[in-house]
């Protein structure tokens, strides 16, 4: 990982460290893979923090555009499976 997380200087620390770690569980999805309930646990978080869709997608897109990742993409599979299942993408 080459880049920085995108994000806000007025979150608290707390709040950096769950957008990081929602970031990660994107990343996740791509490297290896992650249950939906790990990833979903972590969106939600993501969501309290950034609870407009116009941010989300702010942060999500600069995200996409360090890392090639895309959240959307994730998020979308995520809610199309069942629980218990596992999210694997493909780069």
């Amino acid at each position: 990982m080459d880049y920085q997380y995108p994000m806000d200087l007025d979150w608290s620390t707390d709040e950096i460290v769950d957008v990081i770690k929602f970031f990660e569980a994107v990343e996740k999805a791509y490297e290896n893979k992650i249950q939906k309930e790990e990833f979903m646990k972590a969106y939600r978080r993501f969501k309290e923090i950034v609870p407009g869709k116009a941010d989300e997608k702010k942060y999500t897109d600069e995200f996409e555009s360090v890392s090639t990742y895309s959240a959307y993409f994730v998020i979308k599979k995520a809610k199309g499976i069942d629980d218990g299942e596992w999210i694997k993408m493909k780069n």
